[in-house]
């Protein structure tokens, strides 16, 4: 059996005959079988967008060639006498406590939040009537804060090809579409993810592990740099490791774990808020018509780096997706964006914000207590606006006349807009930098500027970041691994639950 990689183009509505048939002509055989290694959208030219492929063909009429095969996640099993804790079940921590399972040790998963069909019913209540539930919501609960996002599967990170493959072989044995598996912008969905978290569990749970929810990790029993156990809302649990992976939204987690001596830094990170198009609007712009046979929706990105500005950039952009409240604490107000796997919604959403270093704006060193105050104390001036969960907004051509608009475009968002002057309640360089980086996006992608802002983007990544040993355990406590994007050591869903991945490969390791 001979094997051949081949590049090919395709139009975008190509079918699976078509495809057959282009392999068949192009290698003048016809006893074949094939695996799309890699598909993308080539868009260069807007007259003739074409799906890009790199296609794995077998067949005993070519030459004996055999196929790469990828190195795979190597998990050694051996019964263990090991008790884990992993906290928080997001990617990071599901796939941590999953990994050490798999290891053969004893692994207690706890979720301070409900499982995923409570959770969702709470977040359908709370757009309603505008009554937040602090342990149930878009950033806490079953799954983590990617469970109500685009479900995007794409990461910048090289060094975890091997932790990509494993998340994603995962992924699709509990129900995710197979073509993740080669598609450049892979993509889940909300409405997918939904299923799948249900079917990790499950998986999980009979395969011996211990899930909990509504349980609460309230302080750490810290001795000799090693902790020996966590006070929850249902006792003290013992274990012999820790893993802490509670989402970028923790704020109570990290101050208990900062009053204990865990050593944490300030970072980077960004601000900004979300903008909101007609899908249409982004599709015309991209595509130069309003829709595409065989792709959903368009998406773009865009940055923006001049001298003497901060750095601004679009951030998580959910094509065919919705404005959500986000907040996870009562009297904050901050927003984000999700859609599910159609993409299907007439709105496209994304992230606008300015990388900042606290230190540097505000002229001075900032110990990590201080920088989630700052971010926190920001949150709560924006639900202060209007003493609610409506969304501050304005359209982008007033903020960059500086103008308060006195309309508002019909919006995704659930629980109102109300007109607002960014100029009042951002960083004043942040605004600046913002001004400028929208004026370049409007040359860049036309009709930009007829898209609405609103709220605020506070949560694409940490302010702070855990220091850590060797290894990657905590320098606080040798037993103690901070994971995920509440670490500042990852973001997204694929880079967070690689990250959970390899603390549960050191501890393996370790042993």
């Amino acid at each position: 059996m001979g094997f051949k990689l081949l590049e090919l183009k395709l139009h975008t509505g190509f079918t699976t005959e078509e495809l057959k048939e282009k392999i068949a002509k192009k290698l003048k055989i016809k006893d074949f079988s094939y695996t799309i290694e890699k598909q993308s959208l080539d868009a260069r030219k807007k007259g003739n967008i074409l799906w890009s492929l790199r296609v794995g063909v077998s067949s005993p009429a070519l030459p004996g060639q055999e196929p790469l095969v990828p190195e795979k996640l190597t998990i050694p099993y051996k019964k263990q006498d090991k008790k884990v804790v992993v906290v928080g079940s997001g990617p990071a921590g599901f796939f941590a406590a999953y990994t050490l399972l798999k290891a053969g040790f004893d692994v207690t998963l706890l979720e301070q939040g409900p499982d995923v069909d409570t959770r969702l019913k709470d977040i359908i209540s709370f757009e309603c009537i505008g009554e937040l539930n602090e342990k149930s919501n878009y950033a806490f609960g079953e799954g983590g804060a990617g469970t109500f996002s685009d479900g995007k599967l794409t990461s910048r990170t090289k060094t975890i090809s091997r932790e990509r493959a494993f998340i994603f072989n995962t992924y699709i044995k509990s129900g995710a579409p197979k073509e993740i598996a080669y598609l450049a912008h892979p993509h889940v969905g909300s409405d997918n993810l939904r299923k799948i978290t249900k079917n990790l569990r499950n998986d999980f749970i009979e395969n011996n592990g211990n899930f909990l929810f509504d349980t609460k990790v309230e302080e750490i029993d810290i001795k000799d740099k090693k902790i020996q156990a966590v006070e929850t809302s249902r006792g003290k649990i013992h274990a012999h490791y820790f893993i802490f992976a509670t989402g970028h939204s923790s704020y109570e987690t990290y101050r208990m774990l900062m009053r204990k001596g865990v050593p944490f830094r300030v970072k980077p990170f960004a601000i900004g808020s979300r903008v909101e198009h007609s899908q249409e609007l982004i599709n015309q712009a991209q595509w130069g018509q309003p829709s595409l046979p065989g792709v959903k929706a368009a998406e773009y990105r865009l940055t923006f780096k001049k001298q003497d500005q901060l750095p601004v950039y679009s951030f998580c952009m959910c094509p065919g997706g919705r404005v959500v409240p986000t907040p996870a604490y009562k009297r904050t107000n901050i927003v984000n964006g999700m859609s599910n796997y159609q993409r299907n919604s007439p709105f496209a959403n994304a992230a606008i914000v300015a990388g900042v270093h606290l230190n540097t704006i505000l002229n001075r060193e900032l110990e990590p207590l201080e920088a989630l105050e700052w971010l926190q104390q920001l949150e709560e001036k924006f639900f202060g606006f209007s003493n609610s969960y409506a969304a501050p907004a304005c359209k982008i051509s007033d903020f960059l006349a500086d103008k308060v608009s006195t309309t508002l475009h019909e919006s995704s968002y659930p629980l109102d807009l109300v007109p607002a002057d960014f100029n009042e309640l951002l960083p004043v360089e942040i605004v600046a930098s913002l001004k400028e980086g929208m004026k370049d996006f409007s040359r860049k992608l036309r009709g930009f500027e007829q898209g609405v802002m609103m709220g605020l983007e506070s949560k694409t990544s940490s302010p702070v970041q855990a220091v850590r040993g060797r290894g990657g355990h905590s320098e606080g406590a040798e037993n103690l691994y901070i994971s995920g994007e509440g670490s500042g050591w990852a973001g997204g869903i694929v880079s967070s639950a690689a990250d959970g991945i390899k603390a549960a490969l050191d501890i393996i390791n370790r042993l």
